[in-house]
This record gives C-alpha cells, structure tokens and sequence, in this order.
C-alpha cells in the first residue's frame, strides 16, 4: 500500500529522477509534462539525452538539468559500438547518483538498463512500441531479443503502452509477469489538444499523421485514397510525417512526389504544430501494422475527431468499434476503403458524436494526469515515499 501525505505537507527534495531517452526531441514532446509534475512533487530531475534542435526548449524551462549524450546512434546496428553507450551512461549515473532512473526508447531501455544495473540504481524500462524490429524474424529481430532479456534481468520495472506488447515479452521468456504494467501512452494534454472549429472547406479531409513507412500502413492508405477519389466528390487524403530515410522502412520520396503528381494525397511534410492541421480533418486514418500507443490518434482524438485504424497492438486500443471510430484489418485495402467510404456519407451531426465520444475516451485513459499518476505511484512505491492526495485519488479512480 502507498502511503500518502496531506496537501502542504513537507515535499521531498532529495531524490533525484534522471530520465533517459534517444532524442531531446523526445523529452520535450512526450515527457515534459512528468517532469513537471515530478518537480511539483519535490524531486529533482536530471535529463539524459542527445543534443538537437530542441535543446533550447529544456533550457529555456528551467526545469531540469540537461546532460548530453554523445554515444547514442539510434540507427546503429552494431552492438560493440553500441556498448559505448553503456559505458558513457555508467559514468553518468556514477557521478550524478540519481536515486531513480526513468529509461525511454529502445537503446535506453537496453543498454541504460545495463548500466544502471552496473550502478547499483533501480530503473524503469517504458516500451514505447515493439516497431520495425519485432516486424521481421531476423538476425536483428534476435539479437534485440537477446539484449532485452540480459538487459531486464535486474530492472525494477517494465512499463508497456499495451496489454499485447506486454504478453509477448512475457511469453517470449524477455521478462517476468510481475515486473510488468500497462500505463496507456504518455498521456495527452486535453487542454492544449481540445475541440476547435473546422473552417469550411468544402473538402471531406481523411488525415494521416506519422512518419512515411511501409508499416505504417502508407501503400494501403494511398490505395484508399485512390479508390476514394473516383468514388466521392469531395474526399482528399491529407498525409504529416516526415520521410525518414535512414529507417529500413522508409517510402522513397520519388514515390511521395509521384503520389502527389497525381494528387493522390496532399503532403505537408514535418509539422511542428498538427493541431491546426487536425482541427480541418473530418477524420484521421491509421492504418498501421503495429504501435505502441500511437500519440497522433490520441491527440487527435482529444480534438474531438474520429478515428479509422487497424485492429492491431496499440491501435485497437484508441477504438471502440462503431463509438468513436472503426477498426479494419491490417494490410488490406478493401476493408479500408469501405470504412473511409461509410464514414464519408456521415451527417455532419453523426461525425461530431463520434468525435465526442473519442474526447471522452481520451479523459477516461489517456490524459497526462492519468497517465503521470501512474508513473509517479511507481515512482514513490519503488523508492518508499509517500504520494500526494491528489495523486492517491487519481490512482484510485483509475483502480491501480
């Protein structure tokens, strides 16, 4: 049982959280509110991460301590380059003894676990997602396998986005049940992301969010849109992402810009700011083989849209089929144009039910109050300390 303290108690000041990830790009987007409210709570937070382009938003909030990492290559395949890696954040954690450290993404998760390990500091995996990796039965699929299974031998915890996620590193032998919890993405802001008008366009937009990979479901999209566009008057597939052409799974951009030739989509690229993109949307469509949690559905989800996705980890877990959107088999087309096709001859009135339902599915599961009551519950129990009211009351609510 955690045990709580009341409102003005004296907080703790002494503990210290690192969180590690692949990217300040990452921290800035998926982990900020946490920090926020670890610091609420009295804890000093330490950041681990790469320097990009998003260094100066963690700078400019003066809410923790940045440290860079120089030996993390997210898309290196070498492991005895990788071990670097381990070495560097070893050296990390000695100096800076966190109490507690909070590891993201794939090369954390393996080789920060290691090292804290080596460190003698409990940690918290998250699995994010299984991705590309897990996609294929390869060499590469193996020898990650392996490495989780060394890495999360001694690791405190294992957060997953997803309940399927969570069954296979268990019945692969990866991890142990009892070390493991679904906490549902890394919660959603429902005041930033919130309903906003829809401008009159006179279009029916089916929006895609996500970098352009095969197994994001792309092919089977630009299929849908094609049939759509013979089929219906009004219909235009929107596509946001980034091309990422170091990943294995990368659509050639010759193949976007042929797409767009033919106005089989309209592509934005890399946007640093969807929501004015989503709040045009009639519906956003993901037809992905595989996720953790995806972000881009819950965000759009808590503006009140609709939702088409796969029936698969992850993605069915953003849809009650037939409340708030559809769910479809992966990597088919058909099925796929038959949902965008029904939803399409909606009543304005019907889609605004079904937006409203996604909204509320989203303060039910998703929210970042939720979703950081449920780390900082790990956090304090892991660490034996008390938690607030507030948050004891959160994690009653959502029976944890």
């Amino acid at each position: 049982m955690i045990k709580t303290k009341q409102k003005g108690q004296h907080k703790n000041t002494r503990k210290t959280i690192a969180i590690v990830a692949n990217s300040s790009w990452n921290i800035y987007n998926f982990r900020l509110n946490l920090i926020r409210q670890l610091r609420q709570e009295g804890f000093h937070v330490i950041v681990i991460a790469p320097i990009d382009e998003y260094i100066h938003y963690l700078n400019d909030s003066k809410l923790v301590k940045h440290i860079p990492l120089k030996h993390l290559t997210p898309h290196s395949k070498n492991p005895l380059k990788d071990f670097r890696l381990s070495l560097e954040l070893y050296r990390i954690y000695r100096r800076y003894q966190p109490d507690l450290i909070l590891h993201y993404t794939i090369k954390p998760n393996i080789y920060g676990s290691l090292a804290a390990r080596w460190a003698n500091i409990p940690s918290i995996a998250t699995i994010t997602g299984l991705g590309y990796t897990f996609l294929k039965k390869n060499w590469i699929n193996q020898l990650v396998s392996r490495l989780y299974k060394i890495a999360f031998q001694k690791v405190s915890k294992v957060v997953f986005h997803n309940q399927d996620d969570l069954d296979h590193f268990v019945n692969t032998g990866l991890t142990l049940a009892q070390k493991c919890q679904v906490i549902p993405g890394s919660g959603v802001n429902t005041n930033h992301f919130r309903p906003l008008p829809k401008p009159e366009t006179g279009k029916f937009i089916f929006l895609f969010i996500g970098r352009l990979l095969h197994d994001k479901g792309i092919l089977e999209l630009v299929e849908a849109a094609k049939a759509l566009k013979q089929l219906t008057q009004r219909s235009e597939c929107w596509i946001l992402g980034e091309l990422a052409p170091q990943n294995p799974a990368a659509i050639p951009k010759a193949q976007v810009l042929e797409w767009m030739e033919k106005k089989y989509i309209r592509y934005f690229g890399k946007v640093r700011d969807v929501r004015a993109y989503i709040k045009q949307a009639d519906v956003i469509v993901l037809p992905s083989y595989q996720e953790g949690m995806p972000r881009a559905i819950l965000e759009a989800m808590a503006m009140g849209k609709p939702i088409i996705t796969t029936n698969v980890a992850g993605c069915r877990d953003t849809v009650e089929h037939n409340q708030n959107g559809y769910l479809v088999p992966p990597r088919q087309v058909a099925p796929l144009i038959d949902a965008m096709l029904k939803i399409y001859q909606y009543a304005a009135e019907d889609l605004e039910t079904l937006g409203s339902a996604s909204r509320a599915f989203v303060f039910e599961k998703f929210s970042d109050n939720s979703v950081n009551a449920s780390y900082l519950g790990l956090i304090h129990a892991l660490l034996s300390l008390p938690i607030s009211l507030e948050t004891s009351d959160t994690l009653t609510k959502l029976q944890i």
